[in-house]
């Protein structure tokens, strides 16, 4: 058995299989059951109401949905922030946006990753003919 400290209130605690203290863990869990009747109540609330009206944080209700102890499918207007910038989506963990901007980046990475190679090639290539000549 390994003693590690709880990374949400800091106790040290038996690890288990729990990646925090007991305490901790039914916190979480009261908390997910505020925020399950809630939503029980109130279909129609977003995040922050759900937040504000529970007291439970955006992080761990989003927590909540990406878990997939919180569904989104049956209430509309409920959303979690964009990992990158925070704007509110239903889906993944990236707006459009951020993923569009995030394949642009790797593919021009991965260009000049490439124009790079071909120009290492052409270098090695010039050197030894280079060296050729010089023999003769």
């Amino acid at each position: 058995m390994s003693l590690g400290n709880c990374p949400r209130c800091g106790k040290l605690y038996a690890m288990n299989f729990r990646d925090m203290c007991s305490d901790c863990m039914k916190e979480i869990e009261e908390e997910y059951q505020q925020c399950a009747k809630y939503l029980r109540e109130s279909k129609g609330a977003t995040i922050h109401e759900v937040s504000e009206a529970t007291g439970v944080t955006i992080r761990q209700i989003t927590k909540f949905i990406r878990e997939g102890r919180i569904s989104i499918a049956n209430a509309p207007n409920m959303s979690y922030p964009c990992e990158v910038c925070g704007v509110l989506i239903r889906e993944n963990n990236m707006c459009d946006s951020c993923r569009s901007r995030l394949t642009k980046e790797l593919r021009s990475a991965a260009a000049s990753e490439s124009e790079k190679d071909d120009q290492d090639k052409k270098s090695d290539y010039t050197y030894k003919a280079v060296e050729k000549l010089r023999k003769y």
